[in-house]
């Protein structure tokens, strides 16, 4: 259990720390293995309040660093003074797809339509996962304004809570900018026997071979059974949005020391 978190169910309503993370998924012009987040936690919150608090906060970044809300991309120009719009996953595959929502919602179908797509998913994959994937290969890379990207799958969210409206979706969004994830949030999870269930969930997929499957946190559970105050959570890649303001293509361009490889595999 991360340290925020933990002063939230200690009694402080609003934690936020900027920190150094680690995800080991290659490198690129767009990720380094380290990166730099910052994250927060408010107590009788929502993602919506968070989205909201987002498009402020961003809205103000552009403003006091460039001194104008628009932002000159690599030729695009993005305006960070307009509302941002919001969309379900389902409603943006289908936007930028052309897939249709019955087709979206229905796992045989959607397997289909990616098998179409010469892309070839694994056959115990849930709906919620089809769903994801599509969005990740096919869907991410069109979003160029900034857009909230709402209603992601409960099996791919396991620290976010279900919606009242649709318990096979969450409360969750992420913040989308030039195709690139900048943001991440949504309402915690905060009641004790439905993260316990979504964890052993994890495990069997982590055990089947899942990599980005989450373990069992005890820690967790038993800071749950203590009482966690209805929270919402949000972490920002501060490195993509300075890359976003300065103009960048690389992420290596906005850090101090990126990771490099070994001389001798050098090209």
């Amino acid at each position: 259990m991360n340290s925020g978190l933990r002063l939230v169910v200690g009694g402080f309503e609003r934690v936020f720390e900027i920190n150094r993370n680690f995800r080991n998924e290659g490198l690129s012009s767009r990720h380094n293995p380290e990166f730099t987040m910052l994250e927060f936690y408010q107590a009788y919150a929502d993602y919506r309040d968070l989205m909201d608090l987002t498009e402020t906060l961003f809205r103000e970044i552009t403003q006091g660093v460039l001194g104008t809300t628009v932002v000159n991309f690599q030729g695009q120009h993005l305006d960070f003074g307009k509302s941002f719009e919001r969309l379900t996953m389902v409603d943006a595959i289908v936007r930028h797809t052309g897939l249709d929502d019955a087709t979206v919602r229905d796992p045989d179908a959607l397997r289909r339509a990616l098998v179409a797509m010469n892309q070839a998913p694994n056959p115990n994959w849930s709906l919620g996962k089809l769903q994801a994937e599509i969005f990740e290969t096919r869907v991410e890379e069109r979003l160029i304004e900034p857009v909230f990207i709402t209603a992601y799958p409960a099996e791919i969210s396991p620290l976010a809570r279900r919606s009242d409206a649709d318990p096979t979706v969450t409360d969750r969004f992420e913040l989308f900018i030039m195709g690139r994830e900048i943001a991440n949030g949504f309402s915690e999870l905060n009641d004790p026997e439905d993260q316990a269930e979504r964890f052993r969930a994890q495990v069997e997929l982590k055990n089947a071979g899942d990599d980005e499957a989450m373990g069992y946190d005890q820690d967790y559970i038993t800071a749950l059974e203590y009482g966690l105050p209805p929270t919402a959570g949000e972490g920002i890649g501060i490195d993509r949005l300075v890359m976003l303001l300065t103009n960048s293509t690389s992420i290596r361009d906005v850090l101090l020391f990126p990771h490099m490889r070994p001389r001798d595999e050098q090209p």
